[in-house]
């Protein structure tokens, strides 16, 4: 267990360490060395505890370091808050029934600029409110452009921001006033399938540091962007497909904190010389390595290395290179804050942690006495992470070989006679990465005697460019595949009965939990998808344009390759479902339309298939009011408790 304080050993690291490991070094687990932890005291924990057990979104910090701001729902709703950084009880800064994200402070700190969305339509404004209190402000009320990621110049007069208009497929950088509110834009993107994101200002704010990256996120460039004229230099020119991302500049103008994977696809830390491009290594791993930030002196600076789905911070010398990590417990540790994690005295670093068994939270790490002090306390005092089946990392060989991780759940006291119900839990995406995470889902259906599995299928990222890659033009294919023998995984530890696997996910999770009750329906007893696809050409038709770009970059052209489209679409498939269903949609999701979750119902209704669905007003992609997250969990346990667990449900139950 955490103690209020937690003392943080420096371990000195060699570089090369990293080197000789990385996603060919894992080795199938025997599922039958798994065993069921023990708690005599085990029992279903409460829905409301862990629904009211808070998110918390890290924001940054206040120029004087007196104060931090971030995100949580206290209330049932993301908005904005402030707690003194020694600690205490939090002040709530906003009210509003819509997200509101990116918070950060002003250089003079009077106010708090942030991110606001509109009935979860993802077409965000830039709001300010006093810091001290005081009414908020929409500084840009455009309803068809998206503004997003505000971060201010250091002398305060300009505010960066991405820059979206609703209609378009690309989004662009520009330049907020802050005295008269008047937004310029630096780029104009011509390119349908490319788009900017603004990384970091100079520190004599002469400059914007920009990444232009390729929507399939296969490739991408940074560049110099002078804030006055426009002019813009490309840092990082080369051929073939390779990602560089800045994340940091350092004081004295010199250098560039930057993520790249030129060497065999896979990401690493680097830095960049300015004047002259060179790139010098810092890290050389197969895991996933991303840059964070630069000290406020430029002494040191800090990255992030995600082996397995699992992070640890670590904090290098510039003039070494060499780095020391943070003895964090295991789970997700990462340096967070904008502009940077380092409070701008630069004794201290804001973190976030969190694992399966404890919800993410704020931390703040003392560099002077090398101790970590955990600032926010998210979790209802009724929740024991003691509660909560921890994850367990494995790894098996798919349908060609091909070793897939997973995090397994597997319940308290559970008997291995092959009597259990299970679950597989594909992630979103398809480019992202199911990670230790503290799920709500997850630990409600633990909890209850569902043995839960959540792979990282091929195409997921966090293993290198080729695995990322390895689904292109096959969506539905090798990766549905991954997931089923995610189930097969399940009965070979012993636990599981093979008749009673249900299937659940939300986007990209939502499309595969279809395409797998389609195109495999006997492996599946029970399935919900959240806001899934069911076609991609109807996609094409009402998603956001930025979104018809990356659909394009995995499935082709939709007239040369109308067969892959057709392949990978569930509707060619779902008729020959026998799973019964759950859909769960938001009304307003520009992502994943609601005109896909009518398709499912009306295909399923019309061949008298067992179906059920609800929609969510003023909702978009995924369900941010606490009320609607309660719901959609509590009908998600009711269908798999009728349909994985034979038990009669009453009709007031969904």
């Amino acid at each position: 267990m955490y103690s209020y304080r937690l003392t943080i050993c420096v371990l000195l690291l060699s570089i090369s360490i990293f080197a000789i490991s990385g996603p060919d070094s894992r080795q199938p687990t025997d599922p039958k060395s798994l065993t069921a932890p023990v708690n005599p005291a085990a029992q279903p924990i409460s829905i409301d505890d862990l629904f009211y057990s808070r998110q918390t979104v890290p924001g940054g910090w206040s120029p004087d370091g007196h104060d931090v701001v971030f995100t949580t729902n206290l209330t049932g709703r993301m908005n904005i808050w402030k707690v003194n950084s020694s600690g205490g009880w939090p002040i709530q800064l906003t009210q509003s029934d819509d997200r509101e994200f990116q918070a950060i402070f002003s250089a003079d700190g009077k106010w708090i600029v942030y991110q606001q969305d509109l009935g979860g339509g993802e077409i965000w404004d830039i709001y300010k409110v006093p810091s001290d209190g005081g009414p908020a402000v929409n500084i840009t009320n455009t309803p068809e452009i998206s503004e997003t990621n505000p971060f201010f110049s250091h002398n305060g007069d300009l505010v960066s921001i991405n820059w979206k208009p609703k209609v378009a497929s690309s989004t662009d950088i520009a330049v907020l006033d802050w005295k008269t509110g008047a937004v310029r834009n630096l780029t104009n993107e011509k390119s349908k399938d490319h788009s900017w994101f603004a990384s970091t200002w100079s520190r004599d704010d002469r400059y914007i540091y920009a990444t232009r990256f390729l929507v399939s996120f296969t490739d991408s460039d940074i560049y110099r962007i002078d804030v006055q004229t426009g002019t813009m230099e490309n840092l990082t020119p080369h051929q073939g497909q390779i990602v560089y991302e800045a994340s940091s500049a350092s004081p004295d103008g010199r250098t560039l904190l930057i993520s790249e994977n030129a060497k065999g696809g896979f990401s690493n830390v680097a830095l960049l010389d300015i004047a002259t491009k060179k790139i010098t290594p810092v890290t050389d791993t197969e895991w996933e390595a991303s840059s964070r930030d630069f000290s406020p002196d430029g002494k040191s600076f800090t990255y992030v290395i995600n082996q397995d789905g699992r992070t640890d911070t670590y904090i290098a010398d510039t003039a070494t290179r060499q780095a020391r990590k943070l003895n964090m417990p295991e789970g997700l540790t990462t340096p967070v804050g904008e502009p940077t994690a380092f409070s701008s005295d630069g004794r201290s670093l804001l973190l976030s942690h969190q694992s399966s068994q404890r919800v993410s939270d704020l931390w703040v790490y003392d560099l002077a006495s090398s101790k970590a002090r955990q600032l926010t306390y998210s979790t209802i005092a009724g929740l024991s992470p003691r509660e909560i089946p921890p994850s367990q990392l494995v790894h098996y060989r798919s349908f060609d070989g091909k070793i897939i991780s997973a995090f397994l759940w597997l319940p308290y006291n559970l008997k291995r006679d092959g009597s259990n119900p299970g679950v597989v839990l594909p992630h979103g995406g398809p480019t992202g990465q199911t990670l230790d995470t503290f799920s709500r889902t997850v630990a409600a259906l633990a909890s209850r005697g569902y043995v839960c599995i959540a792979p990282n299928v091929r195409g997921s990222t966090g293993y290198g460019m080729a695995f990322q890659r390895a689904n292109y033009q096959d969506l539905g294919g090798g990766d549905l595949q991954d997931e089923v023998y995610a189930a097969h995984f399940l009965v070979d530890t012993g636990y599981v009965n093979a008749k009673k696997i249900g299937i659940t996910g939300g986007s990209y999770g939502g499309y595969m939990t279809l395409m797998a009750i389609g195109k495999t329906p006997d492996v599946w007893a029970a399935a919900v998808e959240e806001y899934g696809i069911i076609d991609w050409f109807t996609m094409l038709q009402h998603e956001d344009p930025m979104l018809q770009q990356y659909e394009k970059s995995l499935l082709g052209d939709p007239v040369k390759d109308r067969t892959v489209y057709e392949n990978a679409s569930p509707i060619k498939y779902l008729r020959n479902a026998k799973t019964p269903l759950l859909v769960l949609q938001g009304e307003n999701d520009i992502r994943v339309p609601k005109e896909e979750a009518e398709q499912v119902v009306k295909i399923l209704q019309d061949a008298g298939k067992t179906v059920e669905f609800h929609y969510y007003p003023a909702e978009g992609h995924g369900f941010s009011k606490r009320e609607n997250q309660v719901d959609a969990i509590q009908r998600t346990l009711s269908f798999f408790d009728e349909y994985l667990k034979n038990e009669p449900q009453p009709s007031a139950a969904r």
